[in-house]
């Protein structure tokens, strides 16, 4: 038996220990709790921490700071799982592993409304109208209603948005929306839509193309070719959804949890398959004091189980894969059974294509603990740190900064620079010349600049971002709230970047979107850092694209570009006037009296000057 430490009295506790199904808590001389576990048998458990030889490192330093054991019997072991779970989420032991996820999944909302809305949505379901997930992200959830949008034109606009339209909007003339907010959809055809995106979202694809197909061959027989066409392309969408959502042969709702363990770190990567739909992934990143040691993956999986699916509300299918076996199966699954009113079961020895799953999920989470080894000193703690700041629900996967850049009005290019997990996104970087606005109007770039961007995204180009920031104040994010509101985008945090006094690194005050509020961080926040670091790297991209921009300008004479003017032409044309700043300032009449010049070239040249009305 191991030395115990002072004040306890190891050999005198474990005499007084019964062996019962129970619950235990460690503290320190403190009176903290330390760490929290349950057992079978309380007095096996507990006398496993007190031998002489303990082969973890961690467990040794743990033990030696135990000043008092607190047990409760229990009458079996999944009443004293409870209690542990409960417990764990209480005390957050720095001992035991530790889950951060205090927050609900998303769903998709379909309105109660005569022309309903389909939308995120995340908390309580009370609004009245039907809720369609869990979904393992946000970002799931945007890419799902971006399918549906293609193939069931059903409004997604907040009802703020459609109750004060006097015109259809933007998702109207791309064909994403019958616009019924002015009257042009049809009662009929929108009610029908709307079944059949519900239809797809109840894993019923194979139902709707049927009736797509009875629909096209009825109206082709009918002689009302247009609308079989209709037809034929919801089919033809629906099957190219089908190709990239669906996985063969699966039915109802299977989640398949995975877990691995490199370089002391841990990760859990959970799938959810809902309809026979892989509706994506999440992953987590559990705190462990120590660290964790190979081997210990089973020990992650079931302490990830209890506190993952044992919360109120948390939907729980009835099947659970599991990449490795854990010894209270049988109490968990009583326990889940307790808490959703239904079986769930949890599985381990797999084969054939769930076999493929699970091992499919152990690479996903040996991917992610690679990554996440090459860019913790960093980027994740950055985003881990940001998603604090910003009070978002999950760690933001996806960061877009957008700047502008200009010489008094000339030349004006918008950057638009893209951070995800792995930091710079350099092949999703982006350029935008600015055209057609008053030169130096920042907010008309910077509106135009969101507007090229987010409809392309919109049709597919590229995921939505996360966060977006703008270099600027609040008029800028004011353009930016406007933008997405026009083209119909929610779900992405709005935070404007204005410089301190004297632009000082450190001092930068932070617009969030919504309710006007300010945040000046400090200065050796790994937000601020993080943040710093995606403006000076949007400011880099606008500044080296405005340069290059401005540079062929002035470097390529603008008489190169009119039809019908030579060389030989050019270069009369600078000999008579002396050179291209004279050519410039001249009229179509001094222009014309040029040889070789006629009116109508005088007045292309006049204009190649004056395009600005100036």
């Amino acid at each position: 038996m191991t030395d115990a430490p002072t004040g306890f009295d190891a050999k005198g506790f474990l005499r007084t220990v019964p062996g019962k199904p129970g619950v235990y808590r460690m503290l320190d001389a403190g009176g903290t709790v330390i760490y929290v576990g349950k057992a079978r048998d309380l007095r096996k458990r507990l006398s496993s921490y007190f031998r002489r030889n303990l082969d973890s490192p961690k467990t040794r330093v743990m033990v030696a700071k135990i000043a008092d054991i607190q047990i409760t019997v229990t009458h079996t072991e999944t009443e004293a799982l409870l209690l542990e779970n409960n417990w764990i989420k209480r005390y957050k032991p720095r001992y035991n592993v530790l889950y951060r996820d205090d927050k609900s999944y998303p769903w998709i909302f379909l309105s109660d409304h005569p022309f309903p809305r389909l939308g995120p949505h995340r908390g309580a379901r009370r609004a009245k109208g039907r809720y369609f997930g869990p979904y393992p992200s946000a970002g799931a959830v945007r890419e799902t209603l971006r399918l549906l949008q293609k193939v069931f034109p059903v409004r997604q606009c907040e009802d703020s948005f459609y109750n004060n339209r006097s015109r259809p909007c933007l998702q109207y003339q791309i064909k994403r929306c019958t616009a019924p907010c002015t009257g042009l959809a049809a009662p009929d055809q929108y009610a029908e839509d709307v079944r059949h995106a519900v239809m797809f979202l109840e894993g019923k694809s194979n139902a709707v193309i049927d009736e797509l197909v009875r629909r096209m061959e009825a109206a082709s027989a009918e002689l009302a070719f247009e609308q079989a066409a209709r037809y034929r392309d919801q089919i033809a969408a629906l099957r190219r959804v089908q190709e990239t959502q669906y996985i063969s042969g699966e039915k109802g709702e299977v989640d398949v949890v995975a877990a691995a363990v490199d370089q002391g770190m841990g990760c859990v990567q959970v799938f959810s398959i809902r309809g026979g739909r892989n509706l994506g992934n999440r992953t987590w990143f559990p705190r462990h004091e120590g660290g964790l040691e190979a081997g210990e993956e089973a020990e992650l999986l079931e302490r990830f189980l209890a506190q993952h699916y044992l919360q109120a509300g948390r939907d729980v299918p009835a099947e659970i894969l599991l990449s490795h076996a854990i010894d209270s199966r049988a109490a968990l699954e009583e326990a889940l059974a307790t808490e959703t009113g239904h079986r769930v079961a949890l599985k381990h020895a797999l084969r054939g294509q769930r076999a493929r799953w699970v091992a499919m999920a152990e690479e996903n989470a040996r991917q992610a603990l690679a990554i996440r080894a090459n860019s913790q000193a960093s980027q994740l703690a950055r985003l881990e740190a940001l998603q604090e700041v910003l009070e978002l629900d999950e760690m933001p996967a996806r960061l877009e900064c957008f700047d502008i850049s200009h010489t008094r009005g000339e030349a004006t290019v918008a950057s638009c620079v893209v951070f995800d997990t792995a930091g710079p996104r350099k092949s999703d970087y982006r350029r935008f010349n600015i055209r057609d606005i008053t030169p130096g109007d920042d907010y008309a770039a910077m509106h135009q600049a969101l507007t090229r961007r987010y409809r392309r995204l919109k049709a597919g180009e590229a995921p939505l971002p996360d966060v977006l920031f703008i270099d600027g104040g609040r008029g800028q994010v004011q353009q930016a709230r406007d933008v997405l509101e026009e083209l119909g985008i929610d779900g992405v945090t709005l935070v404007g970047v204005a410089k301190g006094p004297d632009r000082k690194p450190g001092y930068e005050t932070l617009y969030l979107s919504g309710p006007d509020t300010e945040i000046i961080l400090p200065a050796d926040s790994r937000a601020l850092h993080l943040i710093q670091q995606i403006r000076d790297e949007a400011h880099r991209f606008a500044i080296t694209g405005h340069r290059q921009r401005r540079q062929r300008r002035r470097t390529t004479s603008p008489l190169e570009a009119i039809p019908g003017l030579g060389p030989k032409r050019r270069q009369q044309l600078l000999k008579q006037f002396g050179g291209l700043q004279e050519v410039a300032r001249a009229g179509v009449e001094d222009l014309r009296r040029v040889p070789g010049i006629s009116t109508r070239l005088a007045r292309q040249i006049y204009d190649a000057f004056h395009a600005d009305g100036t």
